[in-house]
């Protein structure tokens, strides 16, 4: 039997784990442009640039899965990100239906600075805590993952099985 945390009457949005996660989201997304702004990049466009330059994602429509946006919002991103000579669409030799991305140099520059970038904002974050509290944290958040996966019936990413492949390699070793 599943326990019931929350219920009804005595329901406080502002402890609630939803509002709480939907808070760090927040006020992450907002360090993360202020961190990102003195390399030309925004918060929203980070993630395409690691999944482009990781290899992950080769046309709109695997970035739009990968990164959880839809067609139309990639599309704007990649125009932001083509106007900033970032990346640009490439019709396919191989077959003129498919135009693929491909990160200029400029690009794979802007890509090389994101990562420092982005553990320097969540070391920050995460000021404080013991390497044991942080191991716990991850394994309760990736709980949460799964279980909102099961109960609302979506299917992992294929970003999360890389995630969570990378992870099972690196507690092997």
């Amino acid at each position: 039997m599943s326990i019931e945390f929350y219920k009804a009457p005595e329901y406080a949005s502002q402890v609630s784990v939803g509002y709480l996660i939907r808070r760090i989201f927040n006020l992450m997304s907002h360090e993360l442009d202020q961190a990102m702004e003195p390399h030309g990049l925004t918060n929203a466009q980070w993630l395409p640039l690691m999944k482009l330059s990781a290899g992950q994602a080769h046309t709109a429509a695997e970035l739009s899965r990968c990164c959880e946006l839809d067609a139309s919002a990639i599309t704007r991103l990649l125009d932001r990100l083509e106007d900033k000579a970032l990346c640009q669409r490439v019709r396919s030799s191989e077959d003129r239906r498919v135009v693929n991305l491909a990160l200029t140099p400029e690009g794979h520059q802007a890509a090389t600075v994101i990562p420092e970038v982005l553990c320097q904002v969540q070391n920050r974050l995460l000021s404080g805590f013991s390497e044991a509290e942080w191991a716990q944290l991850k394994s309760l958040l990736q709980r949460l993952v799964d279980n909102a996966q099961r109960e609302f019936s979506a299917p992992p990413l294929e970003h999360e099985n890389h995630l969570k492949n990378s992870k099972d390699s690196k507690v092997k070793k």
